[in-house]
């Protein structure tokens, strides 16, 4: 991929962005802002070199909110970067021609307010590419999806990759040649999404740990009684992974009726939410003696107030980051617990990602990257 720092004229230039502003958003404040700050080094270096910026970003409707991104806008604007929020995409290029100078940066509107987004729609593309003159792809997050600010665009403009972007593909490309001994922790649901990776990483790990709804598959794999809890949709065979040494799976679980038992000992009517403290201890351990941690995915129902053993787990991951230990971590819910407690500096690297980080190590690539690669 060719980088921003290889555009040798900025000043002027009309710069089509694709960041990635979904993030969660309550009465209309931002509860956690990591996306938009990991773009503002992309931004400020386009800025400083005089380029006119267009940003563009989807938003998912969180909690009946408005699916506006007027409060990024704001947001933006407390960190220091004044933008003119725009939903009218019509009134952006008498804006470049007219009315904004050097170094300005425009938000437009929601991405998701147009069909032809998700559909990778050829007039859509096109007319996000009429408003600029270079695309930028600083969206690793999203970039596993076919969307058209993704793949269309660069297919019309010249395309470069963005710092946030570059950082994420050196980073989490480190998972395909890591020092060991490796843990690979995944939790989680959708096993059928899941399956490539757990058979790429059961090699090239020393250990793999399981937890999240992923677990109770294994659990009923292995026999064990499962109740009312999550399972994946499909049928499987897990004896590639059973009978491998390699396997981790948790010892002890939480159930909604708030009781600890063995992972061997629930109940036909429990529901299994969370893993249980010799779990924790279990990974504890495990983790002192590791030289690369990857993780992704929470270890209970993260969203449905289970939290305990996923914030305990990130402190452990947090603690062993040293010179000699690389940690990688990264998903929605896996952030959400970081940000929480305010421990994003204590690892190696925070991946904004949770889905493309998944497709990027199974896969190697992503089609936004091939985009990038494929661009003019």
């Amino acid at each position: 991929m060719k980088s921003i720092r290889d555009i040798e004229h900025l000043e002027g230039v009309r710069i089509l962005v694709r960041v990635d502003f979904n993030v969660p958003i309550k009465n209309g404040a931002i509860a956690d802002d990591i996306r938009i700050r990991s773009a503002l080094p992309t931004i400020n270096f386009l800025r400083e070199k005089g380029a006119k910026l267009i940003l563009i970003s989807h938003l998912e409707v969180i909690e009946g909110e408005r699916a506006t991104l007027e409060p990024v806008a704001r947001k933006l604007g407390e960190l220091g970067i004044p933008v003119a929020f725009v939903k009218d995409y019509a009134k952006v290029v008498q804006m470049l021609e007219h009315e904004v100078g050097n170094g300005s940066v425009i938000l437009l509107e929601n991405l998701r307010t147009y069909e032809g987004e998700k559909e990778n729609d050829p007039k859509f593309a096109k007319e996000l590419a009429s408003l600029a003159d270079v695309y930028v792809n600083d969206a690793f997050s999203v970039s596993h999806r076919e969307h058209a600010s993704i793949v269309g665009v660069p297919k019309l403009l010249p395309g470069y990759a963005g710092f946030q972007l570059e950082k994420e593909v050196t980073n989490i490309a480190k998972a395909f040649d890591p020092d060991h001994p490796f843990l690979f922790i995944l939790g989680g649901s959708k096993f059928a999404t899941k399956l490539p990776l757990l058979l790429k990483f059961m090699e090239k790990a020393d250990a793999v740990f399981v937890g999240g709804a992923l677990a109770n598959d294994f659990f009923k794999a292995k026999g064990y009684e499962v109740g009312t809890s999550l399972l994946s949709e499909g049928s499987f065979d897990f004896n590639v992974f059973l009978n491998n040494p390699k396997l981790l799976l948790p010892i002890d679980v939480v159930t909604e009726k708030h009781e600890t038992k063995p992972a061997d000992g629930v109940a036909a009517g429990d529901k299994i939410l969370d893993v249980g403290p010799k779990t924790i201890e279990m990974l504890r351990e495990k983790i002192s003696s590791m030289k690369f941690i990857l993780w992704n995915g929470p270890l209970g129902m993260y969203e449905d107030g289970y939290t305990g053993p996923t914030l305990e787990l990130a402190r452990m991951i947090g603690d062993a980051t040293s010179a000699d230990t690389a940690t990688i971590v990264g998903g929605g819910d896996t952030l959400a617990a970081i940000a929480a407690l305010g421990i994003e500096d204590k690892f190696t690297f925070v991946s904004t990602a949770g889905g493309a980080m998944l497709d990027f190590l199974s896969k190697g690539t992503l089609p936004g990257i091939e985009a990038l690669e494929k661009s003019e």
